[in-house]
């Protein structure tokens, strides 16, 4: 909302400054043509068409909803998204009307659903992850989803409204990442999607619900109160909660700010004393989003997406790709593969703490160890989702190989998704050494999967659950959205 110095005498800014801070009400007493950061996110949210998605964007984004959609479905055979599940069923659920990943015949109220589904989709740590570093889509679709079941018959969303509200919650966690240096890099005090995460939800249900621009304001200014997670949860059952919360949050947000929920609507301005969205950031610096034309640029038109081939987190796939290719080296120089020849294990790889884990003990940690998913590259040829079964984690010859591992930090590599490489160097027991390097995995927005790659993904995930017909009506959705009449048939396929 707008307010200039010659309305500041007035009764609803009297209001608001009892409750602001001194230095909140001189960001409110600007000129009526200085919008405020805020002001300019809610009047993104209000006032972006389709139209301003260009050819790219929507490509790129239609592969992000049927990758994740695929997660999805193979997250709900987990643990952790069973015990998410259980507990959704024993609240209280009024209104359960919208479709929970692969369980045929269950619903649940519209912001449960979302909470299990996006639990489902981090479950695996098999989810995207953009730059800077976040899992943008988990935290928008099931969202998205789950609200598009949730309207009355004949006035569902079209699927080119889910598309264009998809991208918005994309778009606004993309931009205020990059308000924030420290964001570029591999996090260390909280987990970027239930921060960021929590407001692109905010900002895409409030898209799709047709909200105006003030409750837009709201929306964000509602999530960012309900937004947080610490990094120690890393490597837990719990790290799946970070997006089923910043989904579910982010909606709720949405929903109490379309009943009239207020809250500060320069949530997102720079206000010294008065932490804002700020309090998340320590370099935080806000810019106001340009007016928009036809000739607007969201980031994911130059900024493209990373996919993941298999299940761990994203730093885990450049020592993997090292490690099978220094693997194929080791067989061209000894004639057949035997692990028995190695004396050592040299690990090049940049500071992160979460991700440095000698000897993983559970499904999770191991997923967030760059030693097991080197080693199990070399002993297997390959990772996948069977690697991180109880008996592949405590087999005898990846114990054996762990305990070769020694890693060094050069100090060129940098803990940047961007920026980062892995090395593997292998000392044989005659003396003989083997290096392999990594700097740009296949998956990487650097070098994109292609359609048949990921396709392929989509088919073995949602395979664990759905019938083939099932598979291949979602992929024909989802590559011809915008000629979706009603976007809750697609939920309709996903049990």
């Amino acid at each position: 909302m707008m307010l200039s110095s010659t309305v500041s005498k007035s009764q609803n800014l009297f209001i608001i400054s009892r409750q602001l801070h001194k230095t909140a009400v001189e960001v409110l007493e600007k000129s009526p043509l200085e919008e405020t950061i805020t002001n300019s996110f809610a009047s993104f949210i209000y006032g972006v068409r389709l139209e301003h998605l260009s050819d790219t964007v929507r490509h790129r984004s239609k592969r992000m909803i049927l990758d994740n959609i695929g997660v999805g479905l193979v997250g709900s055979t987990t643990e952790v998204f069973k015990i998410a599940l259980q507990y959704c069923q024993d609240m209280f659920s009024s209104s359960p009307i919208s479709t929970v990943y692969g369980q045929k015949g269950l619903k649940l109220s519209p912001t449960l659903a979302a909470f299990t589904n996006g639990v489902a989709v981090h479950s695996m740590d098999f989810d995207d992850t953009w730059h800077p570093a976040t899992h943008p889509s988990g935290a928008v679709l099931p969202a998205l989803l789950a609200a598009s079941e949730m309207f009355p018959v004949g006035s569902k969303p079209t699927g080119t409204d889910l598309l264009l509200a998809f991208n918005v919650g994309i778009e606004i966690q993309g931009r205020l990442m990059r308000f924030s240096t420290e964001a570029h890099n591999i996090p260390k005090r909280f987990h970027p999607p239930s921060v960021v995460g929590t407001m692109g939800s905010a900002a895409a249900t409030a898209k799709l619900l047709s909200l105006n621009k003030a409750q837009c304001t709201h929306a964000l200014a509602i999530a960012a109160s309900l937004a947080g997670a610490p990094m120690a949860n890393a490597a837990t059952l719990a790290k799946p909660l970070h997006i089923g919360n910043a989904t579910r949050l982010g909606f709720e947000a949405a929903l109490l700010a379309a009943r009239g929920m207020e809250a500060n609507p320069l949530i997102l301005d720079d206000m010294p004393g008065c932490s804002g969205f700020s309090a998340f950031y320590g370099d935080y610096k806000p810019r106001t989003m340009a007016l928009l034309d036809k000739d607007h640029v969201f980031l994911l038109q130059n900024q493209d997406i990373a996919f993941k081939r298999f299940p761990a987190h994203l730093g885990m796939h450049w020592v993997v790709d090292a490690s099978l290719s220094v693997r194929n080296r080791l067989i061209d120089h000894t004639d057949s593969f035997n692990p028995s020849v190695i004396r050592s294990v040299l690990l090049r790889i940049p500071v992160s703490k979460y991700i440095n884990r000698p000897f993983p003990e559970s499904e999770h940690q191991a997923r967030h160890s760059f030693q097991f998913n080197a080693c199990t590259a070399l002993l297997d040829g390959h990772v996948g989702i069977d690697s991180f079964t109880e008996d592949n984690i405590n087999r005898h010859d990846l114990r054996n190989l762990l305990s070769k591992v020694t890693v060094e930090h050069p100090s060129d590599n940098e803990a940047n998704f961007d920026k980062m490489y892995g090395e593997i160097v292998l000392l044989l027991e005659n003396g003989d050494i083997l290096t392999s390097r990594c700097d740009t995995f296949y998956g990487h927005w650097r070098n994109p999967l292609s359609r048949e790659s990921l396709l392929q993904k989509f088919h073995s995930n949602a395979s664990h659950v759905l019938q083939e017909d099932h598979v291949e009506a979602i992929i024909k959705m989802v590559e011809d959205i915008e000629n979706l009449p009603d976007s809750s048939h697609l939920s309709a396929y996903l049990q």
